[in-house]
């Protein structure tokens, strides 16, 4: 189940950081406000995700906020900042454009280590009751 739930989490997260560095490098943007763009926009599609699922069972959309919200923050914080640092330390990443190779493939593996990182995370809050666990109940 953990692993179910960071793979969610995941793929919010890497359609808005994909997003937003792209939107960012395109722009010719420096890489701080492309790293901001990218986190907020992580943050969006992965609260968005949970929250399309937890609307189609019947919630209003503030209380399907306040379920992403309790679901997903701590595993969106982790697997932002372990995605961000692995591509901070990548040699080059962060000077890397769309067409280059090394764009990708820093980014493949800083959502490898994101995911490495946050599943037992996922694990010991889904273990207590809090994170993800919060939206079963909806599914």
């Amino acid at each position: 189940m953990a692993a179910q739930a960071t793979l969610h989490c995941l793929t919010g997260c890497a359609i808005g950081e994909v997003v937003g560095m792209a939107i960012g490098t395109a722009l010719a943007w420096h890489n701080v406000p492309t790293m901001i763009l990218a986190i907020v926009l992580a943050f969006a599609f992965g609260y968005s995700l949970t929250m399309r699922g937890v609307l189609r069972a019947g919630l209003d959309v503030r209380s399907a906020l306040r379920v992403a919200l309790a679901a997903d923050t701590v595993s969106i914080t982790i697997m932002e900042l372990a995605d961000n640092a692995t591509i901070v330390v990548f040699p080059g990443a962060m000077d890397a454009t769309l067409p280059d190779v090394l764009f990708w493939l820093s980014l493949a593996l800083s959502f490898v280590v994101a995911f490495l990182v946050t599943t037992p995370v996922n694990k010991w809050m889904i273990g207590r009751g809090k994170g993800h666990a919060v939206v079963h109940q909806y599914h």
